[in-house]
């Protein structure tokens, strides 16, 4: 059934989906390859479209795949469809020039973090809400990180406690997120909030989630599809 989106939902959400997704072996677009039976697109789409908060999803995706994706989409949600660039900031770019000047709360998410819930969205979009210009997921890093020269010799430990692994989506105040990509140019950033650091704006962190884990390698699609074979 089709996602209707509330009218008076103020937030809306870009997801980047043009990227090839090397790391996953051979094959499609990382954003279309399948997980249980459906593309990783579609599951990242229809969590972001069940969170009442959002009133509009733009996708940008691959451009020979254009037609393609806003027919598979069709049936999750209403969702704009245009196509994505050389690199993820102008895939970024290119899907904010097409979100509707009603919405001030923008969120990117990456399809490849086609499990996050949708009060996880909630939660971003409320701390924008709350006057934050710039809010990110993120977890506590669990592994010990050690810092390696480039012949492998640990150089040092590094104090785990100051350091958080950053998810999507990512959520900004539409001018500060505008400003941040008219300022990176064709910098090819992997992280929005980054290039908002840039600016000099303050990013606020809210707890992540598990479930929001990135899906790039064919281990975590077996993960992710022992999560969703479980309930």
């Amino acid at each position: 059934m089709t996602t209707q989106f509330d009218r008076r939902a103020d937030v809306a959400v870009i997801v980047p989906a043009a990227g090839a997704g090397v790391r996953l072996g051979p094959g499609a677009p990382k954003a279309l390859r399948p997980l249980c039976g459906e593309p990783l697109l579609v599951h990242a789409v229809r969590r972001v479209a069940e969170c009442p908060a959002v009133g509009a999803i733009v996708v940008a995706a691959p451009p020979d795949q254009v037609a393609t994706v806003r027919e598979l989409l069709a049936p999750v949600a209403p969702v704009t469809v245009v196509p994505g660039g050389t690199t993820r900031q102008r895939s970024v770019a290119a899907a904010l020039d097409a979100v509707a000047d009603e919405f001030d709360i923008v969120l990117v998410h990456d399809a490849a973090r086609a499990l996050a819930p949708p009060a996880l969205v909630m939660a971003v979009a409320d701390a924008v809400r709350a006057g934050h210009d710039a809010v990110i997921p993120v977890l506590p890093v669990v592994d010990t990180i050690k810092e390696v020269s480039a012949t492998a010799e640990v150089l040092g430990t590094v104090d785990r406690t100051v350091l958080r692994a950053v998810q999507t989506p990512q959520g900004f105040r539409r001018a500060v997120l505008v400003a941040a990509h008219a300022a990176a140019a064709a910098d090819d950033a992997s992280d929005d909030a980054g290039l908002v650091e840039k600016l000099g704006v303050r990013v606020r962190c809210v707890p992540g989630s598990e479930h929001a884990m990135k899906i790039t390698r064919p281990f975590d699609l077996a993960v992710a599809e022992l999560l969703l074979s479980s309930g």
